[in-house]
């Protein structure tokens, strides 16, 4: 399995997400897509569900309805996490483009050009206390 895909998988369990929800693949595939294309994130509505959709074989009303409910659960089960990914303290749930956002973010590597507050990973929010 990919390098990627565990470090999606590492960080929506530690967000309180399991794959007993079927958003679940849905988010981490989408995440995949946007990690390699981050520009997806302007437009996920035509550039991620639908390709989300595809992948696994429905529409994207379902895709969008099922990565609300990751939100939702995310926000119940771990939101410090989530606000550490996010750098900032959240006043309300993260819409699915920013929660995707934020979780994309929260997987870049540290960018030494943007500065030590820019993508920090994954791993120094999950890991570190």
């Amino acid at each position: 399995m990919d390098e990627v895909v565990l470090q999606i998988y590492d960080l929506l369990y530690q967000l309180g997400v399991t794959a007993r929800y079927v958003g679940f693949f849905y988010v981490s595939y989408a995440l995949q897509l946007c990690v390699k294309q981050p520009e997806r994130l302007r437009l996920v509505t035509k550039w991620v569900y639908p390709d989300v959709a595809r992948q696994y074989d429905t529409n994207w009303r379902a895709v969008a309805r099922d990565i609300t409910t990751v939100g939702n659960v995310i926000w119940k089960q771990n939101r410090p996490l989530l606000e550490k990914l996010a750098r900032r303290p959240l006043k309300k749930k993260p819409e699915n483009t920013q929660l995707l956002a934020i979780l994309v973010s929260g997987l870049s590597p540290p960018d030494p050009e943007r500065g030590k507050d820019q993508g920090v990973g994954v791993w120094a929010c999950v890991h570190t206390k």
